[in-house]
Formats: structure tokens, sequence, C-alpha cells
């Protein structure tokens, strides 16, 4: 059973009882050792499958794992506990609900049905929901509950006035419940808990039964998990634990890196077994990893060791910027399927699920089939389509399907009954349902508050027609997310909103792209060169499950995986790391173990890159190369800059010897001038824009002046207008079937015409 089993694997596998701490490395063969031990606890020290308790954290992983005991065995482990900590929490909730008020035919509320209890009990306490949106009291109380703090202590700890609304409705939350015999989800994990610390002798019965507790992913476990194993473990204390410190990418959901850090503080007689022979990567990136997580001071340490011979140097690549790096990963990753065949084998990984946008538009346009892992497509993302629908209303007020889309985004109080109302009385009119809005007055029975999100909404985009006669895109998205209210909307959705705000800059962005496109031309509607673009990106076709495509996704998504060739993007200062990791020393590390979790998932190509300048809320803003990667030596990696950043005049030859690129001084930088939706609350800005001076070679022109655009080809300027990036040139072109053109001048690529 321990013949195929390296020595640190064996140690693990044969240690008898008392606690062990497994240390496994990325790739180290951690399952192998979790099941095979499990296995020989049976077969050898005849410990009854209905004695042992496995836990970890997927159903996947959880059948998995029962599946290769059952293979080493030779039969199924009957009667052994196998599952995730909510599954086997509701499996002992059914036993011994009765201690909290429940009894065995409980309810479990899925996330709508929680919400709509939270929405319900701030009713009762007169708390808006435009407010405090449902979501995020929940996740307030969804941590509070996770944490192991009571109501009470909550209500006492709470000081922003978020916190203080959750504490009303967290106060009352469980006596609801109770009343409807049912739980939360998070209840699977705290009332097992409570009722382990509050019932000692259900307590001694179950240590008593499970005479060994084994837990994988324990480097993942919050407070209310490792008091559930602790509960349960302590009296006899044959607790095994598998994890990685080093891998501890979760604090912002409630993970706790000192549950695997201060072990031994619960167990001092702990045996500690590290897994450092790595079998999925080879020596350059295991070289790469190791030097980027020595780095951080809370961990364990220990080095990962290749065995596998050879490999390939690690690449890091410098773009010009945003489009450069997707369009130079495109191509990456088109060698690699001229090269070694399958996609499939593929990933390019990003910080945020925002950078999707960019390489999935390189994919596009180099026809290479990708699929997306934990999102969807980018156009397809509900903040997205709302907003692309006021721009179609603003473009076609007879879109009725927009307008329909429009009225509730954000929600202003207008009802399925008023719409079918306004409906019904269009269709008779034969007018679109924006125009019979402009008519509301004529119909009766609507109440006023509706009457008059109905006629805003008209005026709104009324206003919005005239602007986008002459408005660039981006210009355009930016007044409009104001004017409806839309990134108020999604801030007090909470966290997962500020993710979707995100995606609202990086659709900004896309729009301020389309100029680009277009070579500069904002007359004739962009708006709907935009449009045209944003419905073909949807009108993709889906991918079948077996299609040979290129995986993308974020690293924390990415988690578990592996791929023979890794892209991982966006290594800049603000992106990865985030911004506002800087000011906290905890969230630095966990942000540095990100990069090592992106890095171990690559086996034999691995790819990085950065850029100068990337686009932020329709901006081209100049970054500098990720701290992470500044203080690595060079032996690391084989440095390439892309072709058009080679051919760049106003960038700094590739590599300086600081190893960032130009900006090798933050005093070189100030902060932006800040749209009052752009950042995060509390959040630095992630990019610089540069000062005054360092645009001083910007061309200028004058009425009159002779010029050339690459596309509309010679012309005349007939006037100049605005300043710095909003700077615009009209340009009579000789060609009489190009005309009068308006132009956006950093976009243009206007040169002198000399003739």
């Amino acid at each position: 059973m321990s013949s195929q089993l390296n020595p640190a694997q064996r140690e693990a596998v044969e240690h008898g009882d008392g606690p062990l701490l497994v240390v496994a490395g990325a790739g180290s063969g951690k399952t192998r050792v979790l099941t095979t031990r499990i296995a020989r606890l049976i077969e050898v020290h005849e410990v009854p499958p209905q004695a042992i308790l496995a836990v970890t954290f997927t159903n996947k992983a959880a059948g998995e794992m029962r599946e290769r005991v059952g293979r080493s065995l030779g039969r199924d482990p009957s009667g052994m506990w196998i599952g995730t900590f909510h599954g086997i929490g509701a499996r002992l909730l059914r036993m011994y609900g009765t201690h909290v008020g429940r009894t065995p035919e409980y309810t479990i509320y899925d996330e709508d049905d929680s919400l709509a209890v939270v929405k319900r009990l701030m009713e009762r306490f007169r708390l808006s929901v435009k407010e405090f949106a449902p979501k995020a009291i929940n996740g307030e109380i969804s941590s509070a509950k996770n944490a192991l703090v009571e109501p009470h202590e909550y209500e006492a700890l709470a000081r922003t006035p978020l916190a203080k609304a959750a504490a009303q409705v967290y106060t009352e939350l469980e006596p609801t419940l109770r009343a409807a015999n049912a739980v939360s989800f998070d209840d699977l994990l705290t009332l097992p808990v409570r009722i382990l610390r509050e019932h000692p002798e259900v307590r001694e019965h179950l240590s008593r039964r499970f005479r060994h507790v084994l837990v994988d992913e324990y480097q993942d476990t919050n407070r209310a998990q490792y008091e559930f194993v602790r509960l349960i473990a302590g009296g006899h204390g044959n607790l095994a634990v598998v994890g990685d410190d080093d891998q501890a990418i979760y604090g912002w959901r409630g993970a706790d890196i000192r549950n695997i850090l201060d072990f031994e503080r619960d167990f001092p007689s702990a045996r500690v077994v590290r897994l450092e022979e790595n079998y999925r990567s080879t020596a350059p990136i295991l070289a790469l990893a190791n030097d980027v997580i020595v780095r951080n001071e809370a961990r364990r340490g220990k080095t990962l060791r290749p065995t596998r011979t050879g490999g390939e140097p690690v690449v890091l690549l410098e773009c010009a910027d945003d489009r450069d790096e997707a369009e130079a990963i495109a191509e990456a990753v088109q060698q690699w399927r001229t090269s070694r065949g399958a996609l499939r084998d593929c990933a390019v990984l990003y910080r945020t699920n925002a950078q999707s946008r960019a390489m999935e538009e390189a994919m596009r346009r180099a026809a290479i089939p990708y699929r997306l892992v934990g999102a969807v497509r980018f156009y397809d993302r509900r903040e997205i389509k709302d907003l692309v629908a006021w721009l179609r209303l603003i473009a076609n007020p007879a879109d009725d399907e927009a307008f329909r889309r429009a009225i509730g985004a954000p929600k202003r109080g207008v009802g399925e009954t008023t719409l079918e109302l306004l409906a019904l009385e269009a269709r008779e009119a034969a007018i679109p349902l924006l125009e019979q809005a402009r008519r509301i007055d004529a119909i009766g029975g609507i109440r006023p508050a509706t009457r008059t999100a109905l006629l805003d909404l008209v005026a709104t985009v009324d206003r919005f027609r005239a602007l986008a006669a002459d408005a660039s895109v981006d210009q355009l998205l930016v007044q409009l997310i104001t004017a409806i209210g839309y990134d108020t909307a999604l801030r007090n959705e909470g966290p997962e909103g500020l993710d979707r705000l995100d995606n609202v800059r990086e659709l900004v962005t896309s729009a301020a792209e389309v100029i680009i496109d277009d070579g500069g031309e904002v007359g004739l509607r962009p708006l709907d060169h935009f449009l045209q673009r944003a419905t073909l990106v949807t009108g993709l076709d889906q991918l079948g499950p077996d299609a040979d495509a290129v995986t993308m996704m974020t690293v924390h998504t990415a988690k578990g995986l592996e791929y023979a060739m890794v892209c991982v993007t966006g290594l800049e200062d603000g992106l990865f790391p985030l911004s506002r990791a800087f000011d906290d020393p905890a969230t630095l590390e966990e942000e540095r173990r990100l990069l090592y979790v992106a890095i171990t998932r690559a086996g034999e190509r691995l790819l990085i890159s950065w850029a100068h300048q990337r686009r932020r809320n329709g901006e081209l803003l100049p970054c500098m190369m990720s701290s992470f990667l500044r203080g690595l030596g060079d032996e690391h990696f084989e440095k390439r800059a892309t072709l058009r950043l080679r051919g760049s005049a106003r960038l700094a030859s590739p590599f300086s010897s600081s190893g960032s690129g130009r900006f090798t001084s933050e005093e070189r930088y100030r902060q932006p001038k800040t749209p009052a939706w752009s950042p995060r609350a509390g959040e630095r800005v992630s990019s610089f824009i540069q000062d005054e001076d360092a645009s001083q070679d910007a061309p200028s022109f004058v009425p009159g002046e002779r010029v050339s655009h690459p596309k509309f080809g010679s012309g005349a300027i007939a006037d100049v207008s605005g300043t710095g990036k909003d700077a615009k040139v009209t340009v009579d072109f000789d060609d009489e079937t190009v005309g009068r053109k308006r132009l956006v001048i950093a976009f243009a690529g206007l040169t002198r015409a000399f003739d």
C-alpha cells in the first residue's frame, strides 16, 4: 500500500494515533496521502470505516476521495462518513437538531429563501432596501456567523450604518428561522458547533464514534469549521489535517490562515510532515514559485523540489498596453496549439473577472476557441446587459425590449402591472413603450411615484440622445451611469456589487476602444458602432463541453487545477496585487500567495505578462510592473517585449535596470481626478496619470494645417477644441466620400502632411 510513496508521504500515511499536520506543497500528491492513510487505517490498524470521519470542501472532492479509498481497499468503505463541512453538519442536525429547536424534517433555505426572510425583517425594522441591499445585509450576517460572532456581540461591535442595520436583522433572524423549522446554509456549520459546545454528552458520543478525523484543504477553514473539527477530535487527538499555508487565498471570505499556522497550539504533540517533492511542474517554474513565496513572513516554510528534469525558462512578457497584452497572449496560445496541439491544456489566468473582456476579444479576433470558468461572458453579465439596454434605447427609442430592461436598471418602483398596462396602451396606439411613457399623464390609475419615474426615464433618454450625436461612447456611459444612479445601486449590493462595478469600468474602457478601432472618429454615431460590436460578441455560439478550447478564469477559480501551459496576466501594482493590499500587510501576503498559486498551476510552460499602460474608465493610464516581480532575480526569466512595444517611441526601452520599464519613481505620478463612481470607497486608485510635462511632445494642430489620417487619407484642419486627452479636431478630408470628420487627437493617429 505504501510502496509507491516517497519517504515524506510514507511517514504521513504510516503515522498511527495522535495529531498529524501534513504541509502539502502544490503538486506534491496530498490526495494520494489522504486516501492511502484512510485505507491503511482500515486495513492495517483495523479501524472500522464507521469510526472514520473525512471532511473536505466540495462534493466532487468527497466523491473522488471515497472512490480512491474504495479502489485501494478493493471494496466500498461502507459506513465511513465522508463529505463537505456543510453536508456533515446537515447530517448531524438531522440527528441532534432538537437541541437547537429543529426537528429532523427541517428545511434548508437557499440564497433566495434567506434573502426573502432578510427582506421581511428589514420591512419590520423599516430599513430601506434602497439604502441597504438585502444581499449586503445577508453578507454581513453570514460573515458574523462563520466567525461565530453571536448577535449580541455583533450589535456591540457594529460601527457603520450597514453593520448597525444588519445587527437589527441578525437579532431576529434565528428566532424567525427556528419558528419556520428552517436553517440557512451558514447554520449548517454554526448550529452543530453550538450543539457540540452546549451539550457535552453529544460531543463525547461523537468523539467516541469517530476515532479518527481527517480534514483536507485545512488552510481554507474558517473559525466555525475549525471549532467543529476541534470539538469532535479534541477528546482523542486523532486528527490528521492536510493543507498548504502558502495556498491560503480565501481570507476575504473568512478563511483563517492561523488555523494551520498555529495547529500545535491546540495539539502540542502533533507530528508535522512536509511534502516538498512536486510531481507537476518543471524546475524553472518551481524556482520562481519558491522565490516568490519565500518573501512572506506568515508561513511555515518549505521548498518545492522538482521530480521532472529539464524545462523551458519562464517568459516574462512586457507589453505596451492591455490590448497589446491580450493580442500577445492570443499569439502565445496559438503557438502552443501549433507546436503542442491541445488548447484544453492551456489556461489564461487573471486577477479580476473584468480583465476577461480584452482577452475574450483578442481570442475572438484570432479565432481561438475559449471557455470562461467561474464567470459568464463579459457581454452576458447582468450589469453589462443593463447598461447596453440603456444605450440601445438611447440609440433606438422604438426598442421595447431595451425599454423593459432599462426601466428596472436600477429599480425605480415600476412593477409588472404598470408595464403591462403601458404595453397595452402602446399596442392600441401603435407606438413604442417609450413614447407611451411620455404620455403617461393620459393613463389613469398610475401612482404619482411611478408616473414620476417613467417621466424621468423619458427625460434621461431624450437628454442622452442629444449627447449621443456628438459625445464619444465612453463619455456618454460615464455620464449615464451617474445620471441613473447605477453606480450607487451596485455599491448597495455589497461586495458582489463592487465586483460588478469593476465590470462597468471595463465597459467604459471597451467603449473608448471603439473610438480607437474607428480611427478616432466621433461623428456619425460611434454609439451605433459600439452596439453592433456588443451584439456580435453576445451572439457567439456556446462551446460544447468537449470542445478543444483554452480556459480563461481568475486565479482564485484556478486553485486545485493544473495545465501544461499557463499565462498569468496583468502583473502590475494596483491590479496584482490590488491597490487595497498595500494598506494591510496580511492582505499583501495573501495576494503574494495568490501569485504562488497561479505559478504552480503550470506544468511545462509559464508566461507572465505586464503592461506599461492599462485602460481604466476609458483612460489609458501608466502602470508599474508588480512589486512581486521587481525584487526577483533575472535568472528566473526569459524577458521578452512585444513587437508593438519595441516599436513604440513613447515608451522607454524594455526592461530597464530597475526591472519596471520606464516608470521608476512614484514621484512622477499623481492621483487622477476621480469620477464620483470610479474607485471603491476606501481604496487607492489602481493606476496613475503622468504629470503634464510627461506629454509635452504630444502633437498640437492649428486650423488650416494639412494632416494625414491612416484610414481617411489627407485633409485640412477646420477646427480644434478641447485640451489634453479630450482634444478634438474637425478635418475636411480630400476624399469626398469621407468628407468632414470630427476626431479625438489622442486616438486618431494624425500626422502632419507636407504636400
